[in-house]
């Protein structure tokens, strides 16, 4: 088939003005960190075949801009995409706002889903709960969280009138669930991150509140029980509450609210599991009530949602909102309006350039528009203003800044409304009399976890105070370890005069300033950390921003490993009385993993030549273990005959294939070592620590694999024996790990904050 000329001719002309189009506008070059680097390298970046980045920062900045700025011509045939596109450009090239990961990585490319967070609905039948967990497959795949109430279903044990059976109860079906999750990759930079709820009126509540007691499931699931305005008046009033059955909607039972609550606690307590969220609380913010009831929140519990709805999250660094006049710090408000207005703009954009997932997805999304702005860099912004995290003055900034934050971005939304239009279902929403008159978007406003947007910005994450001074980066492969320390305290240290290697090496060994000899006391007093600052202030805070959010506050009140059930329990309160949407908690160690530990000693050299293993007896003695790993639960029995421990079996549950092989095969040599005299102490210094792909929390421990399993379960035998552990810290130093565990991707220490855990070094992220 011929092209006629004409056709030429318009394909010659689109060509020219393709190879015209212009770059990115290389005068605001990305000033970034070796560390943001690194993570943008691992995480963000586009890749070739072989994993190699075929892209800069700067590109994939400008790739975000240009592809999301193309809407404007949605809305305006002569709009200047390019120059919309330098401004988006500007403001996440100068690190002054972020979107959320799924836009950084996927706009302008093959998958271009660029939402985070979704909620689905689950319903009490079986053909309801598998088209969610087909559908939360999709999600995931494509780079979403998702969250699900399962209050519809109906309780364990109760009719099934179609087969003449019973039920088996909303938690089976969760690890139904869990187990799509494990399964898809999303994308193959984000593991798939989900969040459970259950109404606390549920008859199966109590083995909801303990569900992951039992280590070998849900550990793609953040669990939160949903408290209504009712229990938390029969927990104060000391009264009894009643369990609904949610098929017949009547009382099947009443228990204790003060009870239930203190079981809540306590299970917080050992894991930091489940948090609670308030859902009244949730309703009551509920811009369209008329539509439904919110049920359920996002991963990390900042976004309520009702089913099928997404939300669209950025976060404005505060860090680069602070100017100096005269050497004086302040807020720079002409600039906070400007970058509020300009990332409203492009979160609406990004609804529309947004590829959904599902139909039902893209219709809820389109009728509603939720956009939820947020912040990072919130203490760094106080430390330059030179306002401790933990006073008046800090919580009167909070409520200051997040209130100029919503009231702009309720002015930007206007804005949008007369250009472009309201959103569809504005008519029936609580903002049909609102100050600011027409609005685009049903919300505007969430705080969200900012855990690698805010390493690439090298600055605090979203709300929270420093989780430390100075970080531990360990190479994985090595024994090498680096101390990066707060820029912003090395800039002060320097300015001021105290600043030493020796204070540097000092800060590396501990996770605060306070026994920092060296350091003046009213820079301890500004720079404290996350485990300096008492609960009651971390409630305050997020409570003060609370006040000024559409959506809810994602935040980690921090507990010190000394803490009781009933600190947590006076955290709770104080919660529900300030205001808060909901909790969650990390007391120090109570996630405690792998310790940072010196080589063994030296021992003596062993004679050349053959050991002749000593022969098995005929009948030994003996314990099992069962830990949870992230390929299934494995039981590990520990026999002994007259000279000591002589043999292990690791059996992999009922799986078999590579795991269960390698279990066996690490098992037998392990065996062999024993009967041949090897130390035991070598053999769990050779085998803890060794990581996989699917690292597992397990009583209280973080199981890296199934041989960082038998290490452990070797380790609790020697102990039992010996009445001494082999682990061994490096002297003079803390116990890292009492605060974090080490990361199963790099080595280095993890950070519980706004409901995740994060490495500061590579950008590992689990929110599940």
């Amino acid at each position: 088939m011929k092209t006629s000329p004409e056709k030429m001719r318009s394909a010659k002309k689109t060509a020219r003005k393709r190879r015209k189009t212009p770059g990115p506008p290389w005068k605001v070059e990305p000033l970034l960190s070796p560390n943001s680097l690194r993570v943008l390298e691992r995480r963000y970046l586009k890749k070739d075949a072989k994993g190699h980045p075929i892209e800069k920062p700067s590109d994939m900045f400008w790739r975000v801009a240009l592809n999301i700025a193309q809407v404007e011509k949605k809305y305006n045939p002569d709009s200047d995409t390019l120059q919309v596109a330098r401004e988006f450009y500007d403001l996440m090239g100068n690190l002054e706002f972020f979107p959320n990961s799924p836009t950084l990585m996927n706009a302008g490319r093959e998958l271009q889903q660029l939402s985070a967070c979704f909620v689905l609905p689950v319903e009490d039948s079986m053909n309801s709960i598998f088209e969610a967990i087909k559908n939360t497959a999709l999600i995931h795949k494509s780079g979403g969280g998702t969250g699900f109430s399962f209050s519809r279903i109906r309780p364990k044990n109760d009719v099934v009138k179609t087969t003449q059976g019973i039920s088996s109860g909303p938690i089976s079906f969760m690890t139904v669930f869990d187990a799509a999750t494990e399964t898809v990759k999303q994308g193959g930079t984000r593991r798939g991150a989900n969040m459970g709820i259950l109404r606390i009126d549920h008859p199966d509540i109590l083995d909801f509140i303990t569900a992951k007691e039992d280590t070998g499931r849900l550990n793609n699931f953040n669990l939160s029980v949903g408290l209504t305005e009712g229990f938390m008046k029969a927990v104060e009033s000391g009264s009894d509450y009643p369990l609904i059955n949610p098929r017949t909607r009547e009382e099947v039972n009443r228990l204790d609210a003060h009870t239930i609550f203190k079981k809540i606690v306590e299970a917080a307590w050992k894991s930091g599991e489940p948090g609670i969220v308030f859902l009244d609380r949730l309703n009551k913010g509920n811009p369209t009530p008329s539509l439904g009831m919110i049920e359920s929140t996002n991963p990390c519990g900042e976004q309520p949602l009702l089913p099928y709805e997404s939300c669209n999250l950025g976060s404005i660094n505060l860090s680069k909102m602070v100017r100096y006049q005269n050497g004086k710090a302040s807020i720079d408000y002409p600039h906070l309006t400007k970058a509020v207005k300009l990332a409203v703009r492009f979160l609406d954009d990004v609804i529309d350039a947004n590829r959904f997932p599902l139909l039902e997805i893209k219709t809820a999304t389109l009728d509603n528009r939720k956009i939820g702005l947020g912040l990072m860099g919130f203490a760094d912004m106080l430390i330059k203003l030179g306002i401790p995290y933990d006073s008046n003055r800090a919580l009167q900034v909070a409520e200051k800044v997040m209130g100029f934050i919503n009231n702009e971005s309720k002015k930007a939304s206007h804005e949008l409304a007369e250009a472009r239009g309201v959103f569809p279902n504005f008519e029936k929403s609580i903002w049909i009399n609102s100050p600011w008159g027409k609005l685009r978007n049903a919300t505007t406003t969430t705080i969200a976890p900012t855990g690698t947007l805010s390493i690439i910005a090298n600055c605090s994450s979203g709300a929270e105070p420093l989780y430390a001074v100075s970080y531990i980066r360990q190479h994985i492969l090595d024994d090498e370890k680096m101390v990066e320390v707060n820029p912003i305290f090395l800039e002060v240290a320097k300015k001021q005069g105290f600043y030493s290697e020796e204070i540097i090496q000092e800060i590396g060994k501990r996770s605060s300033l306070k026994e920092v000899p060296g350091v003046p006391e009213h820079v301890k007093r500004l720079f404290v950390t996350a485990y300096d600052i008492s609960p009651e202030w971390h409630i305050k805070m997020q409570a003060v921003f609370q006040k000024h959010v559409d959506n809810a506050v994602s935040k980690t009140v921090n507990f010190p490993r000394h803490a009781t059930p009933q600190d947590i329990e006076k955290a709770y309160l104080l919660a529900y009385k300030e205001g808060c949407k909901g909790v969650t908690v990390y007391r120090e160690g109570s996630r405690e993993g792998v310790l940072i530990t010196e080589k063994p000693e030296e021992k003596q050299k062993p004679q050349k030549g053959k050991i002749t293993p000593r022969p098995r007896p005929y009948q030994t003695r003996g314990t099992t273990q069962k830990i949870g790993t992230g390929c299934g639960n494995l039981y590990i029995t520990i026999n002994e005959d007259e000279q000591g421990p002589n043999e292990i079996f690791a059996l992999m549950g009922k799986s078999g294939g590579c795991p269960a092989s390698q279990a066996e095969a690490t098992g037998r040599l392990v065996s062999l070592a024993l009967r041949s005299g090897v130390d035991i102490e070598a053999i769990i210094e050779q085998l803890r620590g060794i990581r996989c792909p699917s690292p597992l929390w397990s009583n209280g421990n973080i199981i890296l694999s199934c041989s960082d399993a038998i290490a452990k379960a070797l380790e609790k035998y020697h102990q039992s024996m010996t009445g001494k552990s082999s682990q061994r810290m490096v002297p003079g130093k803390k116990n890292f790990s009492g605060i974090c565990p080490e990361c199963p991707e790099c080595g280095s220490l993890l950070e519980f904050g706004e409901g995740c855990v994060t490495c500061r070094h590579c950008g590992y992220t689990r929110c599940g």
